[in-house]
């Protein structure tokens, strides 16, 4: 099974990965978590990202997420294609390049066993990677959303109202689909 938390940046998908994984640890699951490639990227990121930089990330994103799936029976990641194709596709509209990649991102999209999207909450906090800009975040957090739509992506949506809740809201939605806790 592979699960991967989708939304812009800084909105607790980290967080959320690293609850899951420990939770299904718990359940004496085989679990991998696939790191957000982003923070590895040798090319610029964030509103300074280019069509090769989206494209590394693309790409060591679906090599990581193999390899995860190699080694065990569920795979956690932190972002999906999906996102990262959002930030592309804001950083060259219309390139081609964008429309050779798209096609790699809907063929890539049903590997995913289930998307859960985390919305918005607060602002972002630098880490020393994330951008903090408000505008930007929102900008890709609206383009993740189109793209979801317009591509008739499902997905299990999580309750801005509830963050507290959402780690319990994650593991009630997997649970019946794994198998039991030994």
């Amino acid at each position: 099974m592979k699960i991967a938390f989708i939304g812009t940046h800084g909105v607790g998908k980290t967080t959320l990965c690293y609850d899951l994984a420990a939770s299904l640890k718990r359940r004496d699951l085989t679990v991998e978590l696939v790191r957000e490639v982003a923070r590895e990227c040798p090319l610029p990121i964030n509103r300074d990202t280019t069509v090769k930089a989206q494209a590394w990330i693309l790409h060591t994103q679906i090599a990581w997420e193999l390899q995860a799936e190699a080694k065990a029976e569920v795979v956690v990641c932190d972002r999906a294609v999906l996102d990262n194709y959002c930030y592309l596709k804001r950083a060259a509209p219309g390139e081609p390049h964008v429309k050779v990649l798209e096609e790699l991102v809907r063929a890539w999209l049903p590997t995913y066993d289930v998307l859960f999207r985390v919305p918005i909450v607060g602002d972002p906090s630098f880490d020393g990677v994330r951008d903090t800009d408000l505008a930007f975040q929102h900008e890709i957090d609206g383009l993740i959303v189109a793209t979801l739509e317009a591509w008739g992506i499902g997905c299990v949506p999580l309750d801005p109202s509830h963050r507290d809740g959402w780690s319990a809201v994650v593991l009630d939605a997997l649970l019946p689909v794994l198998r039991p806790q030994e």
